[in-house]
Order: C-alpha cells, then sequence, then structure tokens
C-alpha cells in the first residue's frame, strides 16, 4: 500500500484492528498491503463474529465506506454505522472547522495578473442555463448539449455544454473565458444536477441514521474506542513502523503488538482478582 508522507509516498502496509468498546480489547486484527481499506472492512468484521451479538453495533471512519460494503451488511442483518466523506459537512458541529485550519501559502497557485489587476476566469455560475439543452454564455453566445446527463461520484449527476468553436474565436472575451484561449477552440462548461436520493438505499438509510442525534451520540464513541488503543501500541510501546517484510512476516508482528496491548488490559482490569 502507497502511504503519503511531507517527504513523498513509501510503500508499506496498513494495520487493522477491530475493538470491543466496554474494554479496549482488541478483538481482529489484520494487515493489506495492497488494495483499499475498503476491502478490508467485511473481513475483519468476519473476524469479530465469535464476540458480537444481534445488537453488537459496528462502527468505521470513512475509509471503509462503499456502498457495496453498506449493502452487504444490511443483508447479513448486522448493525453498523459506516461514515461516508460529506459527513462532517452535513454536521452543523463541523462548520467552524475550516477557521483553524493554516492558512494557504499567499504565493500558491497565484493567477495570472493583467498589470496590478487579477484575471477573473468566467465559472459555470456566469452561464445562464435554461432547460432546452442549452445555456448562454457572458458574451450572449448559445452552448449546446446533447443532452446526455452522466452520473459521477456521491450520485451527482453532470450534463457537459460546448460551445461554437467560430464563436469562440472571434469573442472579445476570450481570454476571461478559456484557461489556455492560445490553444483551446471553444469553451465547454459542466453544469450538476442535484443527487437523486432513494430513502430506501441502504447507503442513503445509513446516512439518515448517522445524522440523527441518536447516530451521532452512538458514532462519537469510535474515536473515544479505537484511537486509544492506537496511540498505545504506537507511542507507549513503540510500534512508529512495521520493521518486516513480507505480509506474513508483518502480520505476525503486529498481532505480537496486539496481544500485547490485550495483556495489557487485562491486567489492569483485575479479573484475576474477581474470578477468585
Amino acid at each position: 500500500m502507497v502511504h503519503p508522507t511531507s517527504k513523498g509516498v513509501i510503500q508499506g502496509y496498513a494495520a487493522q484492528a477491530a475493538v470491543d468498546s466496554a474494554h479496549q480489547i482488541i478483538v481482529a486484527a489484520d494487515v493489506i498491503g495492497s488494495g483499499s481499506e475498503q476491502a478490508m472492512l467485511i473481513p475483519l468484521i468476519e473476524q469479530t463474529e465469535p464476540y458480537r451479538q444481534g445488537h453488537t453495533l459496528v462502527t468505521a471512519d470513512a475509509g471503509y465506506h462503499s456502498d457495496a460494503n453498506v449493502q452487504h451488511l444490511m443483508r447479513r442483518g448486522i448493525p453498523a454505522m459506516i461514515a461516508d466523506n460529506q459527513m462532517r459537512q452535513r454536521d452543523e458541529r463541523f462548520k467552524d472547522q475550516g477557521k483553524h485550519k493554516a492558512k494557504d501559502d499567499p504565493l500558491y497557485d497565484k493567477q495570472p495578473t493583467d498589470g496590478d489587476k487579477p484575471i477573473k476566469l468566467f465559472k459555470p455560475g456566469d452561464f445562464n442555463f435554461n432547460d432546452s439543452n442549452s445555456c448562454i454564455c457572458p458574451a450572449g453566445k448559445t452552448l449546446v448539449s446533447t443532452g446526455s446527463i452522466y452520473t459521477v461520484g456521491a450520485g451527482l449527476r453532470r450534463q457537459d455544454y460546448k460551445a461554437n468553436a467560430q464563436d469562440c474565436a472571434a469573442c472579445a472575451l476570450r481570454t476571461q473565458c478559456l484557461r489556455h484561449p492560445e490553444r483551446t477552440p471553444a469553451r465547454k462548461v459542466v453544469r450538476y444536477h442535484a443527487r437523486q436520493i432513494d430513502a430506501n438505499h441502504p447507503s442513503e438509510r445509513m446516512r439518515q441514521a448517522i445524522d440523527s442525534p441518536r447516530g451521532r451520540q452512538l458514532y462519537s464513541q469510535r474515536i473515544g474506542t479505537i484511537e486509544p488503543v492506537f496511540g498505545n501500541l504506537r507511542h507507549n510501546k513503540g510500534l512508529a513502523r512495521l520493521n518486516l517484510r513480507g505480509r506474513k512476516k508483518v502480520n505476525t508482528q503486529w498481532h505480537l503488538y496486539c496481544m500485547v496491548h490485550n495483556i495489557e488490559k487485562l491486567a489492569n482490569s483485575g479479573w484475576m482478582q474477581k474470578a477468585k
């Protein structure tokens, strides 16, 4: 698996774990060296079957979300809350989080200027769309669409419009409309239509569950369950990196550290005294 770092990307492994929220005991663990985290969700959940009960709720972050995973969990009748990539954008509690992010370098991606005045290119919002598969550009010319609407990520639908090359060639606003006017013959613009929502789709039902007050309360427990476990392994146990080669060896090392974590948890729980 390729991991982005501050110094580029490195080839490595991603360690996965499923943790019991009541005691922070690791009940399943594995490593992945290729593919995506999404592909690891179902196999990891299957490892937890001996410990799950009918009411056990599985939670996972957005890296594990996919329509296929959500549908599989629903077919199996496994209660789960898997966040999607837009969950935080829908949550008003995170509306001000952008205020605390580091600001971009003011010289990064600086737009070309005409003297001291920046050149502002026309955006789709500057075009007047109508319902006859056409739109009007700021210069008053017509762009046309074939009428085809394509479904893209997150269920959005897009429709493409294209201007006549002769209209663009003689247009006085050409430099404000085309990013590369010296080599682009005609302007193209994309219109996005609202996502069609199927209230009965498994992913939509999961979004509604997570967005509910009860759902947010339950899902918020995920961070307090899993993050301290990885923090203990990484910082207290010194597992800053997996230093073996080959998935089998790496998986052995990961399970060894997970076992040490569990032994420590059991030792500190006082279960031996309770058993006596």
